[in-house]
């Protein structure tokens, strides 16, 4: 208040200056209790000069007036520290899903396709006619075999014949041993062509019973590439068949996966594992490990295993893709929410509280993900304090009025992990 007052009679002094009259002496009431003394003043139009230095003083002492700003209190924010428990999960692993049984149903003989006796996408039974080919040809080589047969018999029985007559005579001195050595040559000779006769005709009756193709196990047809009239050639496919009563899962593992597993005393063979589907639905049914390849893979450093799995829906076809569930334990794991987090160039960061509630930003490096949560492995103690939620709105060393809050009692799901 005196510096106001004081203010405004210098400004008076001076333009009374300005005008060139006397400056009468002016006694400030409130000049005591200000600290100024104020006697008299007086000036004429020689002392002109001094009129800057007192807009200067004016400006000064108006910029005086100006209370300074009362600093605004720091914003309430929730801070948490991170959730410690020993945690059970469920590592993924990418599965290629194949039927227990599946074949190649091929023609081993050229011929016309006559008859498909059964549909695309049927089950059949064991031992069920699929596919009839046309005999004809078939039926003429086994005609031609069985001919050649008898006449191998024939002459078999001719050679026979003259072999007993030489044998007689030779028995009497009338020929030489030789000729009767020559006889039963012929004999032996002809009896071989007999057996390879037999043979044609085996091969010649089973190349005509290839002419009716059948499922060899009970399954399910998939598609025919041909129709009837298509000429079948040797080894040519006439469609697949599949037995889906099983699943077999393959999947791979890192050579540190099948490390961490074998420390923490898990075993391979018989392990009881689940199975997420493509469209992230988990199958109702659980499966076994039962084979482990006894070699890692030279190119990316994964062995292979397998699980079967039941499959009395049907549901799960050769050739079906999911992820192999495999359940784990992880002991004293540090939990965070995902929401107390915030990236920067794919890193990913926190804000840690101080004592004096000054906000830190820091690195951590993050195990896994988790719905709602992320498990840390490194950058961060049990004991820390860190911004619950509202990351986006705060900066690296900015203060805060803390409020601690217990993180089960914000988020309970963390109890259900």
């Amino acid at each position: 208040m005196a510096v106001l007052i004081y203010g405004t009679f210098i400004a008076y002094n001076l333009s009374l200056l300005m005008r060139g009259r006397p400056i009468a002496q002016i006694a400030l009431a409130d000049a005591p209790q200000s600290g100024l003394s104020i006697r008299s003043m007086t000036y004429d139009d020689s002392k002109m000069k001094i009129a800057p230095i007192l807009l200067f003083l004016i400006a000064t002492l108006l910029a005086a007036c100006d209370p300074e700003p009362t600093p605004k209190p720091p914003d309430n924010h929730k801070v948490i520290s991170p959730f410690v428990k020993d945690l059970t999960y469920s590592a993924e692993y990418v599965a290629e899903i194949h039927a227990i049984r599946h074949v190649e149903l091929r023609s081993k003989v050229k011929a016309y396709l006559d008859k498909i006796h059964v549909d695309e996408g049927r089950a059949v039974a064991a031992g069920q006619l699929l596919f009839t080919l046309n005999p004809q040809a078939l039926q003429k080589e086994l005609q031609k075999a069985e001919a050649a047969y008898k006449s191998a018999i024939a002459d078999l029985r001719v050679a026979e014949v003259e072999l007993r007559n030489v044998q007689l005579l030779a028995d009497k001195n009338i020929v030489a041993q030789t000729e009767l050595d020559v006889a039963k040559a012929r004999v032996a000779a002809l009896q071989a062509d007999v057996d390879e006769t037999v043979a044609g005709k085996g091969h010649a009756a089973l190349l005509l019973a290839f002419s009716e193709i059948k499922a060899p196990f009970a399954g399910v047809i998939n598609r025919i590439p041909n129709k009837v009239g298509s000429l079948i050639e040797e080894a040519g496919i006439l469609t697949t068949l599949s037995d889906n009563s099983e699943v077999l899962a393959y999947f791979n593992l890192s050579e540190a996966d099948y490390l961490d597993n074998l420390a923490s005393g898990q075993k391979h063979y018989d392990k009881v594992v689940g199975l997420r589907l493509a469209n992230a639905a988990i199958y109702d049914h659980e499966g076994k490990v039962d084979m482990v390849a006894s070699v890692f893979d030279r190119a990316t450093g994964n062995i292979a295993f397998r699980a079967k799995f039941p499959n009395p829906d049907r549901l799960l076809k050769e050739g079906s893709n999911g992820k192999v569930l495999i359940n784990r334990q992880l002991k004293q794991a540090v939990l965070i929410p995902q929401k107390s987090t915030f990236e920067v160039q794919d890193k990913l960061f926190v804000y840690v509280v101080d004592p004096q509630g000054v906000l830190k930003q820091r690195s951590i490096v993050p195990k896994m993900r988790i719905p709602d949560f992320f498990v840390v492995e490194f950058g961060l103690l049990s004991t820390d304090k860190i911004l619950f939620e509202g990351v986006e709105g705060v900066r690296d060393g900015d203060k805060i009025q803390p409020t601690w809050v217990n993180l089960v009692d914000e988020m309970p799901s963390v109890n259900d992990l």
